[in-house]
C-alpha cells in the first residue's frame, strides 16, 4: 500500500509537501506579478490597450491575483465548483462589456505562462520534481478554469444576443402595428418596409426548430449586411416583415443576398413609407403583393405592386368574394389542375412555358387546361373568364392564409379580410 502524503494548511490531497513549499515561496510575489500582467504583459494582446483603465487595473488584475493565489495555496487539480464561480462571473461581465472571447482566453494563457516562469525561477535545482508536479497541476487547473470561463462567456453572449433580437422584434412589431416604438428613437423620415416569404415547397412546421433557427440567423445576417445596419426583423420559418428606419430604398443586391441566405425560392416585396404613421399600411401592402404574386403563379423573386396591379385589384375582398372563390371549387379534389392553372396564368398563358415549369409535354398541359374548363366552365381563352380565374385564385389564397400581422406575429398571408381573425 502507498501512504497518503501529509497535507499542510490549504494543500490539496494531490500536492506533495515539496511542491506546496515551492508554491508558498512564490505567493508573496502575487500582487507584483498581477500588476505587471495587467499593465505590461497583456498589453501585447491586440485590443487590450483599448480597454478602460479600471477594467485593466482593477477587474483583470484582481482576477489574475485571485487565480494565482488560489493555485499557489493548493486549490489546483481539486478546484471546487464554488472556486470556479468567481471566474464564471467575471467571464459573464466581460461578455456583457463586449470584450472578445479570444482576448479574454489569451489573458488566462499568458497568466499561466508568467506564473510558470515565476515557479521556474524560484525553484532550486533539487526541487526539480516539485517543479514538474506544480507544472502538471498548473496545466490541469488552467484546463478547468478556461473551460468554465468559455462556457459562462458563451452562455452570457447567447443571452445578450437573444435579448437584443427580442428588442428588435418588439420594435418591428410596434411599428408595424402603429403602436409607440418601445425601444428606440422616434421614427422620422422615410422607412423601408419589406416582406419576404421563404422556402415555398415545405411548410415551416415540417422543418426542425434547429433548421428554422439557422434559416432565421442567415436571413438576419444577410439583411444586416445588405443595409449596413441592424434591421428590425419580425420573421418566422415562413418569412415575415423587416422595417428599416431612415432608409427609403433597398440596396441593389438585397434579393441576391437573401437568395444566398435562404434559397432561390424566396419572394420579396418592399415599399417606402414617408412617416411612421404609414408603416402599418406599407406592411400590409407588401405582404399582400407577395401573396397575390404567389397565388397567381408568378415565379419567386422580387415582386412590385405594378407587376400585379390587376391581380391585386381583383383580389380585394367584397360581397362577391365567396362566389368568385367558389368558381374553382370543382378543382379542390384535383390539386394538379389547380397548380397547372396557377402556373399557366403566371406564365401569361404560354403553354410551352407552363410545360417547362411543370416538366410536362405541352400536350399534357393542353389536356389539363381542357379538363379545367370542363370542370369549372371557365374559358381561359376569354379575357373575362381569365380575369375571373385570376380573381378566384387570389381570393382563395387570401382565405387560406388569413391575416398578415395579428397578435404581434407575422404569418404567410397578407391583408386581413373583414371579419377574419389572425
Amino acid at each position: 500500500m502507498t501512504r497518503e502524503r501529509p497535507r499542510g494548511p490549504g494543500q490539496s490531497a494531490g500536492l506533495s509537501p515539496a511542491a506546496a513549499a515551492l508554491a508558498a515561496r512564490c505567493e508573496p510575489r502575487v500582487n507584483e506579478l498581477a500588476r505587471r500582467m495587467a499593465r505590461e504583459v497583456f498589453e501585447q494582446l491586440r485590443g487590450y490597450s483599448g480597454l478602460p483603465a479600471d477594467v485593466k487595473d482593477v477587474e483583470i488584475a484582481a482576477t489574475a491575483r485571485h487565480a494565482m493565489r488560489l493555485f499557489l495555496r493548493g486549490a489546483d487539480g481539486g478546484v471546487a465548483p464554488d472556486a470556479l464561480e468567481h471566474f464564471q462571473e467575471r467571464a459573464a461581465q466581460r461578455a456583457e462589456e463586449g470584450m472578445p472571447l479570444h482576448l479574454l482566453l489569451r489573458t488566462y494563457g499568458l497568466g499561466v505562462r508568467e506564473l510558470w516562469r515565476v515557479l521556474r525561477d524560484t525553484a532550486a535545482p533539487e526541487e526539480r520534481d516539485a517543479l514538474a508536479e506544480l507544472a502538471e497541476a498548473l496545466f490541469t487547473a488552467e484546463d478547468r478554469v478556461v473551460g468554465a470561463v468559455t462556457e459562462s462567456y458563451l452562455d452570457e453572449q447567447a443571452a445578450l444576443v437573444a435579448e437584443r433580437q427580442e428588442q428588435r422584434r418588439s420594435r418591428a412589431r410596434a411599428l408595424l402595428e402603429g403602436a409607440m416604438d418601445p425601444g428606440g428613437p422616434v421614427v422620422n423620415g422615410p422607412t423601408l418596409v419589406l416582406y419576404a416569404r421563404f422556402m415555398e415547397p415545405e411548410p415551416a412546421g415540417e422543418r426542425s426548430p434547429v433548421a428554422v433557427r439557422r434559416l432565421l440567423r442567415r436571413a438576419q445576417t444577410a439583411l444586416d449586411r445588405a443595409f449596413g445596419a441592424e434591421t428590425l426583423a419580425l420573421l418566422d420559418g415562413r418569412g415575415g416583415h423587416v422595417v428599416v428606419p431612415g432608409c427609403g430604398e433597398a440596396p441593389p443586391r438585397l434579393l441576391d443576398a437573401l437568395r444566398e441566405a435562404v434559397g432561390p425560392e424566396v419572394r420579396v416585396a418592399w415599399a417606402a413609407s414617408q412617416s411612421a404613421q404609414g408603416i402599418p399600411a406599407a406592411g400590409r401592402q407588401v405582404a399582400e403583393v407577395v401573396r397575390v404574386a404567389r397565388a397567381c403563379g408568378r415565379p419567386p423573386g422580387l415582386h412590385r405592386l405594378d407587376d400585379v396591379l390587376l391581380e391585386y385589384h381583383l383580389s380585394r375582398p367584397s360581397d362577391a368574394s365567396d362566389r368568385i372563390a367558389a368558381l374553382l371549387a370543382p378543382l379542390d379534389a384535383r390539386p394538379e389542375l389547380l397548380q397547372t392553372l396557377r402556373i399557366h396564368l403566371g406564365q401569361r398563358q404560354d403553354r410551352r412555358a407552363t410545360a417547362r415549369v411543370l416538366s410536362l409535354h405541352p400536350n399534357s398541359v393542353d389536356n389539363r387546361l381542357t379538363r379545367i374548363q370542363e370542370l369549372t366552365g371557365l374559358d381561359l381563352g376569354s379575357p373575362r373568364d381569365t380575369a375571373l380565374a385570376l380573381a378566384a385564385l387570389s381570393v382563395r389564397a387570401a382565405d387560406a392564409t388569413g391575416g398578415g400581422i395579428s397578435a404581434g406575429h407575422t404569418t404567410g398571408g397578407g391583408l386581413a379580410r373583414p371579419g377574419a381573425t389572425g
